[in-house]
């Protein structure tokens, strides 16, 4: 089973979220969070991490801190869990998968107006041509971004320069000869957000569910 939560960030709750990641979290924890300039970015990172730690408790599995490790390639896992995770954010919203089952990826982006060549390099021929025909280019191309970077995710590469090494068809790719599954998750009209999962088609995935941040903390 494949479990997803979100939430949203909110400014009012930034000291009380703060106190109360300082008491449940080690000091290296709380540097991290320090060195971000932009309250909102140290709350989505904070409240990622709740997110897992709601979810985990949700599937009676407990979770600790200081087995929140990262691979070579800066994706987090847990050192002594027997699952996979991720967790994604943008604007100011925040998304966690959890799943016993398989390596998963999921990324979230708002939907928001940029240069769309700048990103042409990082599409195959037929993604672009599909996205810059589309009747909305941005969603067109958000749809394809939070696809491809899902994929990465799930593989666990985290490399953006891989993102033209493979194509999206019919919701499904290949890279480096692993198949991956890919499906939308409706989380909000006002974002783009995808899940991608490998091997199997079968999957079972229960939410988007939204949690109010006052239940984190």
């Amino acid at each position: 089973m494949t479990h997803i939560y979100y939430t949203f960030i909110h400014e009012k709750r930034h000291s009380q979220l703060l106190k109360k990641f300082s008491m449940d979290f080690p000091e290296n924890y709380q540097n991290k969070i320090k060195n971000f300039r932009r309250w909102q970015d140290a709350q989505l990172s904070i409240l990622g991490i709740y997110l897992l730690k709601y979810g985990l408790k949700r599937i009676e599995k407990k979770f600790h801190p200081n087995e929140l490790k990262f691979n070579s390639n800066s994706k987090p896992y847990l050192e002594a869990a027997n699952l996979e995770f991720n967790i994604s954010h943008s604007g100011n919203i925040v998304v966690c998968a959890i799943s016993d089952q398989f390596e998963i990826g999921i990324d979230i982006e708002i939907l928001k107006d940029i240069d769309i060549a700048d990103f042409k390099g990082q599409m195959t021929e037929n993604e672009w041509n599909k996205v810059i025909y589309a009747n909305d280019v941005t969603s067109s191309f958000f749809d394809y971004w939070t696809q491809k970077e899902a994929v990465l995710k799930a593989h666990g590469s985290g490399i953006i320069d891989f993102l033209q090494s493979f194509e999206i068809i019919d919701k499904g790719t290949t890279l480096n000869k692993s198949y991956f599954f890919i499906k939308e998750i409706p989380v909000d009209d006002r974002y783009k957000c995808h899940l991608a999962f490998k091997d199997k088609i079968d999957t079972k995935i229960s939410g988007p569910k939204y949690i109010n941040s006052l239940r984190l903390i």
